[in-house]
Parts: structure tokens; sequence; C-alpha cells
């Protein structure tokens, strides 16, 4: 794929040149680019794979149109190459994750505060924690408050036995509904 900039003789120029395989495209900066058409078999047959990765694009694609109004594609669009479309479809394959916890301070007393690291390629939208006995007991949980781009905390409501130490999980979210989560 070539992209041409200022040259007379292609500038404005959109399709295919004859029977050839060449296409002339327009950039959305105003660039004209030129690649091969694309071959493809008649009778071409798509894997479990293709088919499985095919229909996660379709999903992607839903997403996208009724999301690349969101003011946050939009605004990360702005100054690229990229469109608020492009952006949601990215995001809508990406999840987020949580890195880290920060339990330093915490002893178990009501009113405590621990802390999560949890990042995403566009947005976390929330961090939801669970603390339990990793038995099937859960002493708390909630939605955790955000800081910053990465911190998210939670004040603890109620005393937690320590003893056997209480198993700690997080579950971040993005704008598409992805969810990723981290036992600590």
């Amino acid at each position: 794929m070539a992209k041409v900039y200022d040259n007379p003789i292609v500038q404005g120029l959109s399709g295919n040149l004859g029977r050839s395989r060449l296409q002339f495209k327009k950039g959305r900066n105003g660039t004209t680019i030129v690649a091969l058409r694309p071959v493809f078999s008649e009778n071409r047959v798509f894997n479990e794979t293709q088919l499985a990765q095919q229909e996660a694009f379709r999903q992607a694609t839903q997403y996208a149109v009724g999301a690349k109004n969101n003011p946050i594609y939009v605004s990360l669009a702005k100054g690229t190459d990229a469109t608020a479309y492009n952006l949601a479809i990215a995001d809508w394959f990406g999840q987020p994750e949580v890195l880290d916890i920060d339990a330093s301070n915490w002893t178990g007393q009501a009113g405590q505060t621990l802390r999560i690291q949890a990042k995403d390629d566009t947005l976390v939208t929330r961090v939801h924690i669970v603390i339990d006995n990793a038995q099937g007991t859960i002493f708390e949980q909630g939605e955790m408050i955000r800081v910053d781009n990465l911190w998210w905390t939670y004040t603890t409501t109620t005393q937690i036995p320590m003893d056997p130490a209480p198993r700690i999980s997080a579950t971040a979210y993005d704008l598409p509904g992805n969810s990723n989560g981290k036992v600590f």
C-alpha cells in the first residue's frame, strides 16, 4: 500500500484502474492511497477459528455503531488518523487488566482502605471488589472509587477475620463491558 501526498497525476483518484488489481482510495487526511485489490477464491471455506473471529468482528462493529459518538472515543480520535468508530472496535476487542493491590495498611478492621491498580487501553469504568475466605463465605463486597487513571480505593465496612488470611478479588470493567479480574 502506498500513500501519495502531493502528486497531481493521482490526486483525487478513487476506484479501480481498469482490469488491473490497482485500487485508489482517499484517506481521512486527504491523501490518496494506492493498494492492490484483494483476490478471493469463490469456493473458499472458512474454518471454525475464522468463523468465530468473523462473528466477534460483527459484534464489535455493532458495538462501535452505537459507541462512535461517545465523547471519550471522539476525544481520543481527535488529531489522529483513527476514527471514534475504529477506537470503539479496538476497545471492544481489548480487556481491562487488574495490575496490583495495595493492602499494606489493612488489618481487617472496618474503615480501612484497600487500593487496586487497574488499566485499560481506553478507560476502566468500574472495579468491583470481593473479600472472602476462599471457601464460599463472602465477608464484604462493593464498588471501588476511582482515585486517578490507574488507582481505585475501597473502604471496608465490617471487621474481617485475618486468620486464615482472607482472599481479595478485584474485577475491572471497560466501556464495552469487558471484564477481567485477579485474585490476591
